[in-house]
């Protein structure tokens, strides 16, 4: 059993990482700030789990996570907590580089002072910082993201998950701090914020509601399963090389409108519309995001050569039982277009 630290753990990945983590019999300390992407839904199963101990804050709150280290010891910190919606960093940046540069800058002090101060530069320990390919920038129709492509972030979000990564680069070859970073393609699976594209998708094909997509709709991911990135994440931790980079990805290239017809396809088999009519025709082109990147895919060589990792979920096996997860689990998601997942925890 180890202990971990993972911060931002009520989110869509942290949350999925945590009650993987339970599962397989470790300890989890849970440091969320319960921002709007922070659910406790999610976690329900492990309320009354000895080895989930949740707790409300700031990963920027120097003494409370200084307070949490001392506290619990733990083996490792994973680092989730992040601003991560490109669109809302576009609205409003400064929230973005509050809490992921900042506020990461506040975490990895502590985290330093920890490991120096009270487990004595243990070679064990590990903090592991989980960040985006889109601090890469925009490929061309051809190539793959190495870790040693130069960054070249095009948002707000992306800029300031690039300074995060520096960040961590820089703690670990000026103080010896023992860190490892990933950076992961664009994940889906069960408990992603319905804001994102595939669960919105989801939940206006089901009313035969419009379907918006951006664009001509041919700006290209690399779609990755949460539960494959989890176990990504788990397999760095433990046989990594401290300092380095390893790129996660889903073997899954596909344009946008690819995906959401495939959504459209699994529903009308699943769910028909009255009258029998096809989801397609309710897709919509609408204005494009500005500075929006034209396409990611990653090279996952590094992980699977170093330490064998490759994805177990093909695109078509992890649609299928996303679109399957949110047919079976509706009252989650209602609870999150409602507001009521965060009007009890605020007392409403």
């Amino acid at each position: 059993m180890k202990t971990l630290l993972v911060t931002g753990g009520a989110g869509f990945i942290g949350a999925n990482f945590v009650l993987a983590a339970v599962a397989a019999g470790h300890r989890v300390v849970n440091l969320d700030k319960l921002t709007y992407a922070g659910n406790l839904d999610t976690l329900e199963t492990l309320a009354d789990n000895p080895d989930h101990i949740f707790v409300q804050g700031d990963i920027g709150d120097r003494a409370l996570v200084a307070g949490l280290l001392a506290t619990h010891r733990p083996d490792a910190v994973v680092n989730f907590a992040a601003e991560s919606h490109v669109d809302r960093s576009i609205d409003g940046p400064a929230a973005f580089i509050e809490t992921n540069v900042v506020g990461t800058l506040g975490l990895l002090e502590c985290v330093r002072d920890y490991w120096r101060d009270i487990l004595a530069s243990s070679a064990a320990f590990r903090f592991l910082h989980v960040s985006t390919d889109e601090v890469y920038g925009s490929l061309g129709s051809e190539g793959k993201f190495t870790e040693t492509t130069p960054y070249a972030p095009n948002s707000p979000y992306s800029a300031s998950k690039a300074a995060s990564d520096h960040l961590v680069r820089a703690f670990h070859h000026t103080y010896g701090l023992p860190v490892l970073t990933t950076n992961c393609s664009n994940n889906y699976g069960p408990y992603q914020f319905p804001e994102k594209l595939i669960p919105l998708v989801i939940q206006k094909a089901l009313k035969g509601e419009p379907l918006p997509v951006y664009g001509d709709g041919l700006n290209v991911r690399d779609w990755l399963y949460v539960g494959d990135h989890c176990s990504a994440i788990t397999r760095v931790l433990d046989a990594g090389r401290v300092g380095e980079t390893y790129n996660v990805g889903g073997n899954a290239e596909r344009a946008n409108i690819d995906v959401v017809q495939a959504i459209c396809s699994l529903l009308d088999a699943r769910r028909p519309l009255a009258g029998g009519s096809a989801r397609e025709s309710l897709i919509t082109f609408v204005r494009d995001r500005p500075g929006h990147d034209r396409r990611y895919a990653i090279d996952a060589g590094k992980l699977r050569d170093e330490l064998g990792w490759t994805p177990s979920v093909t695109f078509e096996q992890g649609i299928a039982a996303t679109v399957d997860w949110y047919l079976a689990n509706q009252p989650w998601t209602s609870r999150v277009l409602d507001g009521s997942y965060r009007m009890e925890r605020l007392g409403a």
